[in-house]
């Protein structure tokens, strides 16, 4: 049993969403929708209603992930998207005084690997890729049971990496059906779980194109597995066949001989991630 009381915040684009975590269970969960073109101290005002309508008595610190840049070390985050106002917050100090204990921020793919390593998939293994294929294509990176996040907090941007003729994000994640077919990811994997031999097909190719993607982060990363997050992988039994297809001409066999790619299967992953960010803290 892990010790520790915890807060984890997931601030997302349109809704904040707050849960404890005491003694590695999630105990109380909380969410409201954010004032998304509200000034700074708005949206600060709705998140601390939020964590204030919890019984956060005997709390050790708080865990924030947020959908931006960080600097990890100070706490401070840079133009969150979807918030206008969330220029340079700097969240770390804000929240530690007010609420006097330590306080650890970063982006939202670092802690969805965290949150892999600590209460999903990830837990046994030292070196993760939390890989996220939604909208994007952006990892959490776990380095010798370390998360890695880089001097910006940007490493596992691999959307952003050329291919083709255009980035890896345009074809890995789900922009890749509505950029390049014309429908919506969702559109499609109604259609596929219906049978229709063209969207069956389009899946096919997609899985071709996000085992290229996984190659690249093979060449980098060399990890023990690989964990999917994100809506795109609800529909990953339409492409996993193709997807392994395609990582089957990595030029080591050896290293991906053990690989593992798996798919979360974790409910609140985004708030347990965030409170993961407490955990190898002093004491925790």
């Amino acid at each position: 049993m892990r010790i520790g009381n915890f807060i984890g915040i997931d601030l997302g684009g349109t809704h904040v969403r707050a849960g404890l975590v005491r003694a590695g269970e999630l105990s109380e969960i909380a969410t409201t929708r954010i004032q998304a073109d509200g000034s700074v101290e708005q949206v600060l005002r709705q998140i601390h209603d939020l964590i204030e309508g919890m019984d956060i008595s005997g709390i050790d610190a708080i865990g924030v992930g947020v959908p931006s840049v960080v600097d990890v070390e100070k706490g401070i985050v840079y133009d969150v998207q979807n918030i206008p106002s969330w220029k340079e917050i700097h969240l770390k100090s804000i929240f530690e005084g007010k609420y006097s204990v330590p306080v650890y921020v970063n982006n939202d793919a670092n802690c969805f690997a965290l949150g892999e390593k600590y209460f999903g998939k990830g837990q046994g293994y030292q070196s993760i890729i939390g890989l996220i294929i939604g909208t994007g294509f952006g990892a959490g990176v776990i380095v010798n049971d370390q998360l890695y996040s880089g001097a910006n907090c940007g490493a596992g941007e691999f959307g952003m990496m050329p291919y083709l003729d255009s980035i890896y994000e345009h074809y890995c994640g789900g922009q890749y059906f509505t950029l390049h077919k014309g429908q919506s990811g969702e559109q499609l994997f109604r259609q596929a779980l219906d049978g229709d031999k063209d969207a069956l097909r389009i899946f096919t190719e997609y899985g071709e194109h996000l085992g290229n993607g996984i190659k690249a982060i093979l060449y980098a990363y060399d990890p023990e597995i690989i964990i999917l997050g994100g809506s795109v992988r609800k529909a990953f039994e339409l492409f996993e066949r193709s997807m392994w297809d395609s990582i089957a001409s990595f030029a080591y066999p050896r290293s991906i001989k053990h690989l593992k790619i798996e798919v979360s299967e974790l409910d609140n992953i985004a708030i347990l991630g965030a409170a993961a960010l407490c955990y190898g803290h002093d004491k925790y």
